[in-house]
């Protein structure tokens, strides 16, 4: 039986206003929880050496595994009463901050990375808290309605230190009001929710506690994905209810090494943004 829908009206709203809404209940059972963690201990275990833990896009290509809690129903009732109750998953990412050394995720849009592969830019991103996630060890950060029209999806970028960076641009500081950024603080089993236009970031990880979240990134299946555009290096899945969109989707009963290898020559994981 599906769950019921888990955000309030209320919650909802300030989803729509504010551009994010923060969760602080378990997301899944416990138990279910443990099988993750434990289940994502492994993926990292696997990791090349030299690759960094803070990009680990798109791990359920290779562990499809993944996908029994990215489409979890307990998952699909927070993300429902946003998008409505025909779903599709368009990515998930795994960033995982070490101890002492986690790099920083510059501000920006992730719209802005994706134009040209989603239309309308309606996508909703669950911030799965698999570690704690504080101001110490370098919790993301919003900037509360900056998702509003006029403004969403067009920050002009500048670069910088991709060493100790995740990725290497960020969006000019002047188009960017940081004295207004929110906090999102979460315990183990915690989510926030996010709109794909909210300009955040976080600060590195210098603390003695790792930093990890599991990022989960739906869509209604209204939305058209350019499967054109993305060359073979991407799939979705149909996460609930029907396609609206006349899209393509994979069988989350298999993995894709194929898409992995069509990714990048850059290693294993390259982050989507």
């Amino acid at each position: 039986m599906n769950p019921p829908a888990r955000l309030s009206p209320l919650q909802v709203e300030r989803y729509r206003t504010e551009g994010y809404v923060i969760y602080n209940e378990p997301v899944l059972e416990q138990a279910r929880f443990e099988a993750l963690r434990a289940y994502f201990e492994t993926v990292l275990a696997e990791l090349p050496p030299g690759e960094r833990p803070e990009s680990m896009d798109v791990p359920h290509f290779m562990h499809h595994k993944l996908l029994d809690w990215a489409l979890d129903p307990a998952v699909l009732a927070l993300v429902e009463p946003i998008l409505g109750s025909d779903l599709a998953l368009f990515s998930t990412h795994f960033i995982c901050k070490p101890r002492g050394s986690g790099k920083r995720v510059p501000w920006h849009e992730d719209s802005a990375y994706w134009k040209g592969q989603i239309e309308p830019m309606e996508v909703c991103t669950v911030w799965l808290a698999i570690d704690p996630s504080t101001r110490v060890n370098g919790c993301m950060m919003v900037i509360p309605r900056s998702h509003q029209e006029g403004r969403a999806g067009f920050s002009d970028y500048e670069s910088v230190d991709a060493r100790t960076s995740v990725f290497s641009t960020e969006i000019v500081k002047d188009q960017r009001d940081e004295a207004n950024r929110a906090y999102i603080e979460l315990q183990p089993n915690q989510c926030s929710l996010h709109d794909a236009r909210i300009q955040h970031g976080s600060e590195p990880n210098t603390s003695a506690v790792r930093r990890c979240g599991w990022t989960l990134r739906f869509c209604s299946t209204r939305v058209r994905f350019n499967h054109g555009r993305f060359g073979g290096a991407h799939q979705v899945y149909l996460a609930k209810g029907r396609d609206l969109g006349g899209n393509t989707y994979a069988d989350p009963g298999r993995a894709y090494p194929e898409v992995m290898a069509k990714r990048g020559e850059s290693g294993r994981y390259r982050n989507s943004h």
